[in-house]
């Protein structure tokens, strides 16, 4: 790999983790468990679109595994991966489907509603229960909000860092 890809990597996933940090620091709006914005995942797509797959999986889990080293315990590291990497396969198929950056909220809507689905299949693994499954009639809901607004981010940050419109 070359330094230029590695610094734009380490960069990008810097960010990633900071915006992981704060967010995981801020009361829930929602008095919903396991709401959370998700704005960490604008910098994926960023990142997706920039520089390929491969380097937006990497920013990915470097958040994952720092983020949750920084603020989680190993359950939600298990329940970070299991969402993320769901989210992360659901986006690259959406990428697939959708050429321009202004359909990016559909793109992120797509990944917000799967990280819901890796998080609650995570959730049905450790409880050794499927009854959990009904929380994804709550959380699908939530995901295509926040999907919206974290798409939109990705979308104008990638028209402002590389002049696409």
């Amino acid at each position: 790999m070359k330094l230029k890809k590695m610094m734009h990597i380490s960069i990008l996933s810097g960010l990633s983790l900071i915006i992981y940090v704060i967010e995981s620091q801020i009361p829930p709006i929602v008095p919903v468990a396991g709401v959370k914005l998700g704005l960490a995942n604008a910098v994926t797509l960023y990142a997706k679109v920039t520089m390929g797959a491969r380097s937006a999986l990497l920013v990915l889990l470097m958040k994952i595994f720092l983020g949750n080293l920084f603020t989680g315990t190993a359950v939600s590291l298990f329940y970070s991966l299991c969402g993320g990497i769901l989210c992360f396969m659901a986006e690259i198929i959406m990428f697939r489907l959708v050429d321009d950056i202004k359909q990016m909220w559909a793109v992120s809507i797509t990944g917000a509603i799967f990280h819901n689905i890796g998080q609650v299949i995570a959730a049905t693994v450790l409880m050794g229960t499927d009854k959990i499954m009904w929380y994804l009639t709550v959380l699908i809901p939530v995901g295509i909000i926040t999907g919206t607004f974290t798409g939109l981010v990705a979308t104008y940050t990638l028209r402002a860092m590389t002049n696409k419109r």
